[in-house]
């Protein structure tokens, strides 16, 4: 039996060190984040996230729970693979001494590349402690070759997962996320308070590889800038794409020196780019994406952690799934019908969680169809009529059956009902729209704000401000600071004079 448990074990252990290594990763990164905020907020700006979040992020709770997403992905996609290296190494290489050597060499090879861009000590972390600590413990775990070939149980464990992967690569396509969340994870209380969980949770470990670009707020500070004008100048830009000028003693992610012919741009006391103010004047949005990209460190570890999150997740959930159900079978039907059972199982389950995506893909051809589906007994038929609109940006006006949807149990459907409204341009839907941002679930509060931006109302503004100074949800206030900025809202220190502990709300 412990041929097949023994990979379980080895990327649980393997879980469990990325988990301990991934809670230090996102507390520091926390701690980062609120320096960078309280100077901002102690500058006179707007800050994001607000004080209602901000003091979370020296809790360990946040960091911990924020931890599970590097857990989940990059650690489980580095866990299986280690298992296969091990399992690899003893029963096809023979332990040779030279192949591990080699293997060495490629692991050694990807600490690296994840470095190429600045060396790392918490990315380079993950990338050494997680696969020694899986290889070692599943070579420790992993029982001696039998004589007699088990090729019938092999096949149990691996072909439901060659096979799963072609099928759901079939079906897969850019929704499929969305698929998942709407018609799986929404459709029941667990699923409802595992996505709660993922919403109020993600920005904290996305924080840790987020290039400047991808950030919501930067800092700079202007520097020995000959000529005023120049100075001025500059910093009214740089504030249009929110790197905000701190005071002298913060750190910041952007320092500019130099003359208006030739500017020096620089990050962490080091140079990174030489240009004159004219050409930044002429391209400030293509000069600050390659600062941005210039002072990427993390652009293969963000690679890396989404390769994993797509393969290594439903992998390692399959194999430990896969030894539950061997090991419990096991007492009854024995260690050999045990994992062909098993096997059959997980396929059957596999196949099972197809089902939703099959129900998110019903379009409407008409628009009298589109009329029945909305009005339909059948909420997953209402959904996928809710996103064929979206789809042909047709107007929702157009369709008066909407308005019972507001009423809806139901999140998917006032999520897209939303996404719906910010399409709309009829004056009669946008009192709807506001309606939605005091719906009590999360995403469909964020969709809300994202729809108020589409529409191109300045008349939102106010409105969204006021929001985000009483919202305690990261995301809410990540989706409405954007759309402010869609609305033409720019940062601006008057109207926001902080007090003695930083914090500008009176």
């Amino acid at each position: 039996m412990n041929r097949f448990l023994y990979p379980a074990k080895a990327i649980v252990l393997g879980l469990f060190t990325t988990q301990i290594l991934a809670t230090l990763h996102v507390y520091l990164s926390d701690a980062d984040l609120y320096r960078t905020v309280t100077a901002i907020t102690e500058a006179g700006y707007f800050p994001i996230p607000n004080q209602h979040v901000l003091h979370t992020l020296k809790e360990f709770g946040p960091a911990f729970f924020g931890g599970w997403f590097f857990t989940l992905s990059l650690g489980a996609g580095l866990s299986v693979v280690s298992v296969v290296c091990a399992w690899i190494w003893d029963r096809i290489l023979g332990r040779s001494r030279a192949s591990l050597i080699l293997i060495g060499l490629l692991w050694l090879g990807a600490v690296v590349a994840v470095n190429s861009h600045g060396f790392c000590p918490m990315v380079s972390s993950y990338f050494l402690a997680t696969p020694l600590v899986v290889f070692a413990s599943a070579l420790m775990w992993m029982p001696k070759q039998s004589a007699k070939k088990g090729w019938l149980n092999r096949l149990a464990l691996l072909l439901p997962i060659v096979l799963l992967t072609i099928i759901w690569s079939a079906h897969a396509n850019r929704f499929l996320f969305l698929d998942l969340r709407d018609f799986l994870l929404l459709s029941n209380p667990i699923g409802k308070k595992v996505d709660d969980f993922y919403y109020r949770y993600t920005l904290y470990p996305a924080q840790v590889f987020k290039s400047l670009e991808q950030r919501t707020l930067k800092t700079c500070r202007l520097t020995a800038i000959e000529g005023q004008a120049v100075g001025r100048r500059m910093e009214r830009v740089l504030i249009d794409y929110d790197y905000l000028p701190v005071s002298q003693e913060a750190p910041v992610d952007l320092e500019v020196a130099g003359s208006a012919n030739a500017l020096l741009f620089k990050h962490q006391g080091k140079a990174v780019l030489r240009i004159s103010s004219k050409t930044f004047f002429l391209h400030p949005e293509q000069t600050l994406r390659r600062f941005s990209a210039a002072t990427d460190r993390h652009a293969l570890f963000r690679q890396a952690t989404m390769v994993c999150l797509l393969i290594g997740f439903p992998v390692t959930l399959y194999i430990i799934v896969f030894a539950l159900f061997q090991f419990v079978l096991g007492s009854f039907l024995g260690p050999t019908r045990s994992p062909v059972v098993a096997g059959v199982v997980c396929f059957l389950i596999g196949l099972a969680l197809l089902v939703p995506l099959h129900l998110a893909r019903m379009p409407a051809h008409d628009q009298t169809d589109l009329s029945k589906a909305l009005d339909s007994k059948s909420w997953q038929q209402r959904v996928a009529a809710l996103r064929t609109v979206v789809n042909r940006r047709l107007d929702i006006a157009d369709f008066p059956v909407y308005r019972r949807i507001p009423a809806s149990p139901n999140v998917p459907e006032r999520y897209w009902l939303a996404k719906t409204l910010g399409i709309s341009r009829h004056p009669e839907t946008y009192p709807d729209l506001l309606a939605l941002l005091d719906d009590p679930h999360p995403d469909v509060v964020s969709m809300a704000f994202w729809a108020l931006g589409q529409r191109g109302d300045r008349r939102a503004i106010k409105e969204i401000l006021r929001r985000i100074k009483a919202s305690d949800h990261w995301y809410n206030q990540w989706y409405a600071y954007r759309a402010m900025r869609g609305l033409g809202w720019r940062q601006e220190r008057s109207g926001f004079r902080p007090t003695r502990l930083g914090i500008p709300w009176q």
